[in-house]
């Protein structure tokens, strides 16, 4: 008896004596469905690094990049891991706010990652950011709302045929909305999809001499065409809609269309999680008869802050969760429908994926067709895509996204949404030393 209850203290030392000595990594990280999997899933993480404890924040995706950001600019420290953009990586890269990333193991397979997104998230040649999804954005639509409408989708949609199709495929008596289109404010909710239209429409943010472009003639089109579409054919509360919010509404079969990133076709095309899982088909953005659609590039990256003094247990879990084996992992228990997408040659290769993602040969020709360098059809001072790559964008589009928002519920005019816009904009740059 003596000596089994020493066997137990014994263990129970033991046990103790390993907790003191695991590490602790802390990972922040944004509410889409893809990271929230993927916390399911790090039992197969800790069991092959039991030394290694996950501590999660998760957040909605505004909220994220305040926090984020203010930590990494402040030296915080309170992340190990931290979830960010390919909008982000370059500018935080070069203020040395993030580490480089030169551990992975032999068997990550570098030379795998799909060549735009790697370049996104390198700086000089090295990696500061690895990718767990990439995305291009495209119309998802209903086929067989669209067939009641009497309508056919073109192989390349222009505004015109959207905005037709949205107001003929609303059925008010029913809860139906022709379109679903991003509302929330936020650089990277409304104003990703908005500075995506504009691009589409000949609209830039700035012209050669970084001078602000807001009271151009395409702005005012996009916005009013927006507002007006909305009104007539988009849901109630729109104002407050992101990607989240619209994707829940399209897969409760209350949109006929939504045009948003490429890596919401998954959750629409799992009957698990989709009730119109069998009705779902996929188009290029529109455009406006220029050949722009829109130039939408995006991958949400995991990176570590120079702040951590955990460099190693977290280039370990970055290695894992965004691997091929990760992937595999994925697909074993969610289907092959719902691997991560947009990262990896080998996934576009892999027959299994095409053959259960209707959604990958779409996905891939979008983000292949997104040239970030020229993200309109005029010249312009800077790269991007849905964003523009200044430090001084994550302020600015806000600040926007709020005035836009602010239209689209009614509450000011699109004429003096986009004033105070361009009045915003010719400030910012005006302080950040871009003009006189």
């Amino acid at each position: 008896m003596r000596l089994h209850t020493l066997i137990l203290g014994l263990c129970s030392a033991s046990a103790l004596a390993f907790a003191a000595h695991a590490e602790s990594i802390t990972i922040a990280t944004v509410n889409n469905s893809d990271m929230v999997r993927m916390q399911t899933l790090t039992d197969d993480f800790t069991s092959k690094n039991p030394d290694i404890q996950l501590n999660w924040v998760t957040l909605e995706e505004n909220v994220l990049r305040e926090r984020v950001t203010t930590d990494i600019a402040t030296k915080g420290g309170q992340y190990d891991v931290i979830t960010i953009g390919n909008y982000e990586v370059p500018i935080w890269a070069k203020q040395n706010w993030l580490l480089p990333l030169d551990n992975l193991g032999a068997d990550y397979d570098l030379d795998d990652l799909l060549p735009a997104i790697r370049g996104g998230v390198s700086m000089d040649g090295k990696l500061y950011a690895v990718p767990f999804y990439g995305e291009s954005a495209m119309v998802m639509y209903r086929k067989d709302l669209m067939e009641k409408a009497g309508l056919t989708m073109p192989e390349s949609p222009t505004w015109e045929f959207i905005a037709d199709a949205a107001r003929k495929m609303t059925d008010r008596a029913n809860g139906i909305s022709g379109i679903c289109l991003r509302g929330k404010a936020g650089w990277g909710e409304n104003m990703a999809f908005l500075t995506a239209m504009a691009n589409s429409y000949g609209g830039r943010w700035f012209d050669e001499n970084w001078k602000p472009q807001l009271d151009q003639p395409e702005w005012k089109q996009v916005l009013q065409t927006y507002v007006d579409l909305m009104k007539e054919a988009g849901p109630e509360g729109a104002s407050s809609n992101g990607f989240n919010e619209n994707l829940t509404l399209f897969s409760q079969g209350k949109c006929g269309m939504w045009i948003d990133a490429t890596v919401a076709a998954s959750k629409l095309s799992d009957p698990k999680e989709s009730t119109v899982a069998d009705k779902v088909a996929f188009a290029v953005f529109p455009d406006t008869g220029n050949g722009n659609h829109g130039n939408w590039l995006w991958s949400w990256n995991l990176a570590i802050p120079a702040s951590s003094q955990k460099a190693e247990a977290a280039q370990k879990f970055l290695s894992w969760a965004t691997s091929k084996g990760y992937t595999e992992m994925v697909a074993s228990k969610e289907g092959w429908v719902n691997a991560p997408p947009g990262t990896r040659t080998s996934l576009y290769n892999n027959e299994e994926y095409k053959k259960a993602a209707p959604f990958a040969g779409p996905t891939l020709a979008a983000m292949n067709a997104a040239d970030i360098t020229k993200p309109s059809v005029k010249p312009v001072p800077y790269t991007g895509g849905q964003f523009v790559a200044i430090p001084e964008f994550q302020g600015l589009g806000t600040t926007v996204g709020q005035l836009f928002s602010a239209a689209l519920a009614g509450q000011m005019s699109v004429d003096d949404a986009l004033t105070q816009a361009q009045d915003a904009a010719t400030s910012a740059m005006t302080e950040g030393g871009y003009i006189q």
